[in-house]
């Protein structure tokens, strides 16, 4: 037999092989890209408890070599660390997507923003079904104010030009002009406290400040007695809970997985979550796995 022949004869049996096994590099028909699957989690405690609970839903389906790798950094380094397939996907918060890849865009509904997301995501990702859970900005006050007849921001309106507001240092910046656009809402005062934190709590709970600036899902909200605002003309964008991830990474049967976990996170499971994180001090493996359990997911 001559060399040439020898050569194809020895092609062919390469590609046989690769006929059989599978190309490596072609992932997504049957454990997404073949590899492990990395997930992004932030050192934020609400972003760790998600993952985990992400890599045990997709541990539950099957999928092997399953990691969570926290912290992974702002935005612009995760989507380029799922540009070049080092992370697999990570959870995320819809309107934070949106506005990031679309910052002029003005949807604020949980479906709206979803629809666009999903317009403007460029081709290398994909997001999933997106939970109803909501981590969004919400205006709270204490109960006494509340007790008042107080309830949504159109009820706090005519109020605002009498009461000081507390919240971030890019607040005003943000919202001063909408809230008074949408609301006709004026605050006497705008006070920089921090983002959701200790020195927001401790203000409002002082009276230093009568309304404030938290997040939905905050543990802090239920323990200090303080009552959230229904934002009852959308200012604030819907915030969901969504999967971003590497197109193509995740198998069907991955995907199916967290779309099914999707389906059952409410925004009360997710504060739940958060209270036996942050107040309880509970191991965020096994809030994971408890919640698994509980909504049928292990």
């Amino acid at each position: 037999m001559t060399n040439r022949n020898r050569i194809g004869m020895a092609l062919l049996a390469f590609a046989m092989l690769l006929t059989a096994c599978g190309n490596p590099l072609e992932g997504g028909a049957e454990g997404g890209a073949g590899g492990d699957i990395v997930i992004g989690a932030s050192d934020v405690g609400e972003s760790l408890l998600l993952a985990e609970i992400y890599a045990g839903a997709l541990r539950n389906a099957g999928a092997d070599n399953v990691t969570v790798r926290p912290p992974v950094g702002g935005r612009e380094v995760v989507v380029q660390a799922l540009r070049d397939r080092s992370l697999t996907l990570v959870p995320d918060y819809s309107g934070n997507l949106l506005r990031y890849f679309d910052d002029d865009n003005e949807a604020t509904t949980p479906e709206a923003v979803y629809t666009e997301l999903r317009k403007v995501l460029p081709e290398q990702f994909e997001v999933l079904d997106q939970a109803p859970a909501q981590n969004t900005d919400v205006l709270v006050v204490r109960e006494d104010l509340a007790d008042k007849g107080i309830r949504t921001i159109s009820d706090l309106a005519p109020r605002c030009e009498q009461l000081t507001f507390g919240g971030p240092g890019q607040w005003a910046d943000r919202w001063k002009a909408k809230i008074k656009q949408l609301y006709d809402c004026e605050f006497a005062a705008i006070t920089v406290t921090d983002t959701g934190g200790p020195v927001t709590v401790a203000a409002l709970r002082s009276g230093e400040v009568q309304v404030a600036d938290l997040f939905s899902t905050s543990a802090t909200i239920g323990a200090n007695g303080f009552v959230p605002l229904d934002d009852d003309k959308n200012m604030f964008p819907a915030q969901n809970i969504v999967p971003l991830v590497a197109k193509g990474a995740l198998s069907q049967r991955e995907s199916d997985a967290l779309d099914a976990l999707s389906a059952v996170l409410t925004t009360d499971k997710l504060t739940e979550l958060n209270v036996q994180y942050s107040e309880r001090k509970r191991n965020p493996l096994d809030i994971a796995e408890d919640f698994l359990r509980d909504n049928g997911l292990s």
